[in-house]
């Protein structure tokens, strides 16, 4: 029996929880360590000072950016080469893997420019404190100029995803993130002789950890992926194979292209208050990515599925992995609702707080993790926007959230002068994204899964 069909047995056949837990739990694991390593990067650099803390908390929108255009040329790929493969089009998988490499070298290209041009005026337009701005310099202009490993790493990792091979992804994210959290307090701090950088030195962990998994993800599909053949003649761009990635990956691009915005905007209206507030939403979104980082495996392992039963036109597996899906999900998201009620200060005691940024912690974690609980439903729901070819779906829903309701609610609640109102945003966008959602879905349903039953 080939390697072909023993994949096509497990993605089309397993039972699905068990495929579920198969696809899912190597990425959550992975997803996990990678939040641990963002954590670890700003524990270390809060030892430094609040400024330091405040610069990472303004190069998150451009990290985001970053891994935005990565993960949306990832899930493009993810998608078609998963319906390719359950549509047995051999030629079309390679195509998909190969375009999709050509795609992240143009991506790095951009970055690498911004690095070179751009990072200096956009952080003078939002800082006055030189240690913000100058740190908040090296540490963007590092990762920028060499994001071609975090490029690299996930275009990879897409490929295993797509083909069920989790477990590979789940040790080459993990061999970043652990090379990461201990190669941080050395470039840092400089300890056993290394020069101490400070926040430069997070920056230089950050790309030598995700060098060391854009290798090891290379290797895993030149060694044990043999449904994708990787060739120089697949890596030229054909317009329809483009055209395909392009059509889910641009919407989440654009998705973390919002999100981004949304923390730029949020930075300048908690700068009207103090750094500290800016700071206090840096360790925010360190801290919620324990939940929504393994949400986000998940959801790609979702995808994965939904996209090759969609291929295979088996819609009874299609409908049971989703609700699978969103009951996990739901677990998830009320864990971290409750984590972030009850412990709020142990939390906030690993960055080294003063009282104010406490004070201003505990507040932010527990009025924005009230959202939480809708947001599991949002996110597990949105992987079949993205599975079945409507990720305009999950751009809609992310534009309304964050820029047509989040930032205005923001802005008004920030002219009270209370700056423990503006976190109030969040559950009011979540609430109305969570409607939105629910239509989507179930008109994506009625048109797409739906007449499935009728042809089987």
């Amino acid at each position: 029996m080939s390697q072909t069909t023993l994949q096509e047995n497990k993605m089309g056949v397993m039972s699905e929880g068990k495929l579920l837990a198969n696809m899912a739990i190597p990425m959550v694991l992975s997803m996990l360590v990678q939040a641990l390593y963002n954590v670890v990067d700003s524990i270390y650099v809060s030892q430094v000072s609040e400024s330091a803390v405040t610069a990472l908390s303004l190069a998150f929108p451009v990290q985001n950016m970053q891994i935005g255009f990565a993960v949306g040329i990832g899930v493009g790929v993810n998608s078609l080469l998963s319906k390719s493969l359950g549509e047995r089009n051999q030629e079309a998988a390679n195509r998909a893997a190969g375009n999709g490499l050509t795609l992240m070298l143009i991506a790095t290209g951009i970055f690498m420019l911004f690095a070179i041009f751009g990072t200096r005026p956009y952080f003078e337009m939002q800082s006055e404190v030189s240690e913000t701005v100058e740190g908040g310099i090296s540490y963007t202009r590092i990762c920028c100029l060499f994001s071609l490993g975090s490029f690299l790493a996930i275009w990879g990792e897409r490929l295993l995803q797509a083909t069920g091979r989790t477990v590979y992804t789940m040790i080459t994210q993990a061999t970043g993130a652990i090379l990461n959290i201990i190669l941080d307090p050395i470039f840092i701090h400089g300890w056993f002789g290394a020069p101490a950088m400070g926040v430069a030195g997070a920056a230089v962990a950050t790309v030598i950890g995700q060098w060391a998994s854009g290798a090891l993800a290379i290797y895993f599909n030149y060694r044990f992926n043999p449904e994708v053949r990787l060739a120089k003649s697949y890596t030229k761009l054909e317009g329809r194979t483009v055209r395909s990635i392009l059509t889910v990956g641009v919407p989440s691009i654009v998705m973390n292209g919002i999100g981004s915005v949304m923390n730029f905007g949020m930075n300048q209206i908690l700068q009207g208050f103090t750094e500290t507030a800016t700071g206090v939403f840096g360790i925010y979104f360190k801290l919620q990515s324990f939940f929504f980082m393994p949400l986000f495996g998940l959801n790609n392992a979702t995808i994965s599925i939904v996209a090759y039963n969609y291929g295979a036109r088996k819609p009874k597996r299609i409908t049971k992995t989703l609700k699978l899906v969103c009951v996990c999900a739901l677990c998830l998201m009320c864990l971290g609702l409750l984590v972030f009620q009850v412990f709020p200060d142990l939390l906030l005691s690993l960055f080294n707080p003063s009282q104010a940024f406490l004070e201003m912690g505990r507040s932010c974690l527990r009025t924005i993790s009230w959202s939480f609980p809708i947001a599991a439903v949002c996110i597990a729901l949105g992987a079949s926007f993205q599975a079945l070819g409507n990720g305009v779906y999950s751009t809609v829903i992310s534009l309304c959230r964050q820029l047509v309701v989040l930032l205005p609610v923001a802005f008004l609640m920030s002219l009270t002068g209370d700056v423990h109102k503006v976190w109030l945003a969040y559950p009011i966008a979540e609430l109305v994204s969570g409607t939105l959602t629910i239509v989507f879905f179930s008109r994506i349903y009625r048109k797409k899964v739906r007449p499935l039953f009728g042809q089987t």
